[in-house]
């Protein structure tokens, strides 16, 4: 039973055109981004802002998940509506961020490992009750000099590949999310090294630890120039070296990658994703899963205002609607005026 719900899981996520809003962020990471804005980081700001995310008319078109956080799952509408609740009842999967953050890793000046193992059979139960029916676990990865270290990747992959075997034993799909930091100066080669040796780790764990590939999620990033880097890549070269990297790290049997903006802009996330996925064909079904490229002009046209519900849902309408165009390989510059 728990297979059939898995692969049922799967294919929704990955239904043709759509893809997972990111609406997990922790409570430091909303606080900074409504501070950014005069909005208080209330526990009803908070509530407000995601219900007008989800209740965003037409969503379900472009959206096919959710991840949420422990807040969120627990919370409900302004209408007393559970928050999975109102996703499901759309059409849209409920998701849930299950690591604890990341800490800095004793001795390795630099590098993060990811908390919230312990305990986590018990809260992935737990989740399972309040209808969530996939979870989410981020790693971080540095690029600079003598960074990364085989060391901090190897603890890292062992940490995803525990997360996803106690997942799929309750019953949730896993995302697997290894995120290559953009921070720093280096070449889009350079990332591309790294990125090949984090995933050929990661999946090496997966096996070790039994996981069902076929009932999993890779969200990674895409190869990229550092921030500070001269030279910035274009869209052409990151959706090759993507690929390439990939290719030649990623089982055909994982049935889907989902990218992670990991600070790009919300324009030229799309555009990378719409040349990722013009370059196909590939074995794994490609698609985004955003957080600020999804939710930023939504956020500002919102400004913690009840009256700009209306033009919030609107930014986040044509967000998704263009990378769901993307995920396709068919957005132009055309796609961004709406109605177009």
């Amino acid at each position: 039973m728990k297979t059939k719900t898995l692969e049922e899981t799967v294919e929704a996520l990955l239904a043709p055109g759509k893809g997972i809003l990111a609406a997990d962020e922790s409570f430091p990471t909303i606080e900074k981004r409504f501070k950014e804005l005069g909005i208080v980081s209330s526990e009803a700001n908070r509530r407000a802002y995601r219900e007008t995310l989800f209740t965003t008319p037409g969503l379900a078109e472009s959206i096919s998940g959710v991840i949420l956080f422990d807040e969120t799952i627990r919370q409900s509408t302004s209408k007393g509506v559970a928050m999975p609740a109102l996703l499901a009842d759309l059409g849209i999967v409920p998701g849930i961020k299950v690591d604890a953050g990341t800490a800095s890793l004793p001795a390795f000046p630099g590098e993060k490992f990811t908390m919230g193992l312990d305990g986590l059979r018990e809260r992935l139960a737990e989740y399972v009750t309040l209808g969530a029916r996939f979870t989410k676990w981020r790693a971080v990865i540095s690029i600079a000099d003598g960074l990364p270290t085989e060391a901090a990747i190897r603890a890292n992959a062992s940490q995803h590949a525990i997360y996803a075997a106690l997942s799929q034993e309750a019953g949730l799909v896993p995302i697997v999310e290894p995120e290559i930091l953009m921070d720093g100066d280096h070449t889009i080669a350079r990332c591309e090294e790294v990125a090949t040796g984090v995933l050929r780790h990661v999946f090496e764990a997966l096996t070790e630890r039994r996981v069902v590939l076929e009932h999993m999620l890779l969200k990674t990033g895409m190869v990229l120039s550092g921030e500070e880097c001269q030279v910035q890549a274009g869209a052409a070269e990151i959706a090759l070296a993507t690929l390439r990297c990939f290719r030649r790290t990623v089982p055909a049997a994982v049935p889907g990658i989902v990218f992670l903006s990991g600070g790009q802009p919300d324009i030229p996330a799309t555009q990378r994703l719409n040349a990722i996925a013009k370059e196909g064909p590939s074995p794994w079904r490609i698609t985004f899963s955003y957080g600020r490229a999804l939710q930023d002009p939504a956020l500002k046209a919102w400004g913690g205002i009840a009256a700009n519900v209306g033009a919030a849902q609107a930014a986040l309408q044509l967000r998704a609607r263009c990378n769901g165009l993307a995920a396709k390989g068919d957005y132009t510059d055309a796609s961004e005026k709406a109605g177009a």
